[in-house]
């Protein structure tokens, strides 16, 4: 047998991650984690339900999304600031499992909390972001301003005495 490594010029350790579709889920109090799709099934008429994730007293699954394990995903908090992570940097877990909270992997500030998760791939046709802020202030961002973030953040929009709401990706023509 014979190794050939002059057709390699670069090897990753995202070339090694296998891609695959995965549900992202996040809870009121900053829990997060990824399961495979294919965890979940379609429940047929009169089918017990099955549970999907263990939570702490008074919490409830905030956002859940589908990405894919090589997709990026933008993390906007309440205050404006913006962070990027890959899908197979997030933490595993299984279906019963709490997942970890979200501090524990993004530098955010104990006062900010997590308003959107916007997953997107370089081929997406998404190509701006949409904010919606709690005053009525709306602003439409190119999502190619957010391909590079440092490790502490990025400030997405500038707000005075006022809350970021949500984030949702747009074609530019909706």
């Amino acid at each position: 047998t014979e190794i050939n490594l002059t057709d390699i010029e670069y090897l990753d350790d995202e070339s090694l991650i296998p891609e695959e579709k995965i549900v992202v889920t996040l809870t009121k109090t900053g829990y997060i984690k990824r399961l495979p799709i294919d965890t979940y099934r379609t429940q047929n008429r009169g089918g017990k339900g099955v549970k999907g994730m263990n939570m702490n007293e008074n919490d409830v699954i905030d956002r859940a999304i589908n990405m894919s394990t090589h997709d990026y995903l933008l993390v906007f908090t309440n205050r404006g600031k913006v962070f990027r992570m890959r899908g197979f940097q997030l933490p595993a877990g299984s279906r019963i499992s709490k997942g970890i909270p979200i501090i524990n992997l993004l530098n955010i500030d104990k006062d900010d909390k997590v308003q959107a998760l916007v997953p997107y791939n370089l081929e997406d046709e998404s190509k701006y972001l949409f904010f919606v802020t709690k005053k009525g202030i709306v602003k439409r961002t190119a999502i190619s301003e957010f391909e590079s973030i440092r490790q502490n953040g990025k400030i997405a929009i500038t707000l005075i005495d006022d809350e970021l709401v949500d984030v949702k990706g747009t074609s530019g023509n909706d």
